[in-house]
C-alpha cells in the first residue's frame, strides 16, 4: 500500500506540472493554432509572469538579497492577474514593430526577445535577485490548509502510515485542483473566442491574411490581439508554477523547457485544437517524466539520462510529423451557418 501511495502522490505532482504546461499550450494555440504566428517567444512571457507574480504575492527582499523591489505579499488572485496583465502589456509593447515581419523573421525576433528578457532577470538583480533568484514564495492558501491536516491528523494517531502520507499530501490535491479549475476556465473562453466572428477573422487571417485584408478586416490589429491573449495565458502559466515550486531564477526558463517542448506539446495533441493542446501536454509530459524512470532503472548519469529525454522527445516529433502531421487530434472543421458571418474591425 505504502508503494501505491507512493505512486499516487507522484501522479498529483506530474499532474500539477503537466497542467502548468497545458496553459502554456493554450496560450502558443491562440497564437499558432489560430492565428498563424510563429512565436519563438514563449519562455519570454512565462517568466514575465512567474516574476510578476513572485514580486506581487511573495516575501519582500532578504537582509543579503539584492533586490530592492516587490515583496508586497498581497494574495494569490493579485499576482496571477497583475502576471497576466504585465505579460499582455509586454506582448503589446513588442508586437508593434515585430508583428510587421513574417514567417522566419517573426520567429528570430520573438526568440530574442524572450533570450533579452531572461538576460535582464539573470543580470538585473535590483529586480530579480539575479542569479539567486527569487526565493520563499508563498503558495495560496497553503498554511491554513497544512494546519488543518496536522490538526485532523494529530487528532487520529491510530490511522496507518500509508494513509497518514496521503492525507499530508492533502495541499498538492488542492494546487491540482486550482491548477485545474484555471486550466478549465482558460479552455472554455478560447473556446468561446474561437468560435466568434473574432476567432473566425483569426483563421482567415492564419489561411491567407492578404485574402483577409481584402475582404476589410484589420488584419494588423486581429493579430496583435491575438499575440497579447495569448501572452496573457502564458503569464498565467507563469504564476501558477512560480507558487507551486516556490523557487525561481532565469535557467527555469531557458528554451529547452519554456519554448522547445511546450512546441513539441502543441505539435503532438494538434494544433489548432484546444482540447489537443491540453493532451499533448500531458502526453509529451509523460514521456518526459516515464523517462526518469527509465534512465534511473538503468542507473545511468545526469548528463546521459538528459541525453536520452531528449532524444525520446525528438522521435516522437518525427513520428508525429511524418504520420500523424495534424496531431493526435488535430484541429476540427467547423461549417457555421450562413447567418453568421464575422464582422469584427
Amino acid at each position: 500500500m505504502d508503494v501505491l501511495v507512493g505512486y499516487i502522490n507522484y501522479l498529483i505532482f506530474f499532474s500539477i506540472q503537466a497542467g502548468i504546461f497545458a496553459v502554456l499550450c493554450l496560450g502558443l494555440n491562440v497564437q499558432w493554432g489560430h492565428t498563424g504566428l510563429f512565436n519563438i517567444g514563449i519562455a519570454g512571457f512565462y517568466a514575465v509572469g512567474a516574476y510578476t507574480s513572485a514580486l506581487i504575492s511573495g516575501p519582500p527582499p532578504a537582509e543579503l538579497d539584492w533586490r530592492v523591489v516587490g515583496g508586497l505579499q498581497w494574495p494569490f488572485v493579485f499576482g496571477l492577474l497583475g502576471a497576466m496583465g504585465v505579460s499582455g502589456f509586454i506582448a503589446f509593447l513588442i508586437s508593434i514593430p515585430v508583428l510587421r515581419l513574417k514567417e522566419d523573421y517573426l520567429a528570430i525576433s520573438t526568440i530574442g526577445i524572450a533570450e533579452i528578457i531572461r538576460f535582464v532577470l539573470q543580470n538585473e538583480g535590483w529586480l530579480s535577485n539575479g542569479v539567486w533568484g527569487i526565493k520563499h514564495i508563498p503558495s495560496p492558501l497553503q498554511e491554513p490548509i497544512r494546519q488543518r491536516l496536522t490538526g485532523f491528523l494529530d487528532s487520529h494517531p491510530d490511522f496507518p502510515n500509508w494513509l497518514n502520507r496521503l492525507i499530508s499530501n492533502g495541499y498538492n490535491w488542492f494546487y491540482l485542483l486550482l491548477v485545474a479549475a484555471v486550466l478549465v476556465a482558460l479552455f472554455l473562453i478560447i473556446e468561446r473566442l474561437v468560435r466568434s466572428p473574432w476567432g473566425r477573422v483569426l483563421k482567415a487571417i492564419r489561411e491567407d491574411e492578404v485574402v483577409a485584408a481584402f475582404a476589410g478586416k484589420d488584419v494588423f490589429w486581429c493579430k496583435l490581439q491575438s499575440m497579447v491573449v495569448g501572452a496573457m495565458i502564458m503569464g498565467a502559466a507563469g504564476a501558477l508554477y512560480a507558487h507551486f515550486a516556490k523557487f525561481i531564477s532565469a535557467p527555469t526558463f531557458e528554451p529547452m523547457f519554456g519554448t522547445f517542448l511546450i512546441w513539441v506539446m502543441l505539435i503532438v495533441g494538434g494544433s489548432g485544437n484546444n482540447k489537443g493542446a491540453i493532451l499533448g501536454a500531458f502526453v509529451v509530459w509523460g514521456l518526459w517524466a516515464g523517462s526518469d524512470f527509465l534512465t534511473g532503472y538503468v542507473e545511468m548519469q545526469g548528463f546521459r539520462s538528459a541525453a536520452v529525454r531528449i532524444f525520446l522527445v525528438a522521435v516522437l516529433l518525427e513520428f508525429m510529423l511524418l504520420f500523424k502531421p495534424q496531431g493526435i487530434l488535430g484541429e476540427k472543421k467547423v461549417i457555421f451557418p450562413s447567418g453568421e458571418g464575422a464582422k469584427p474591425g
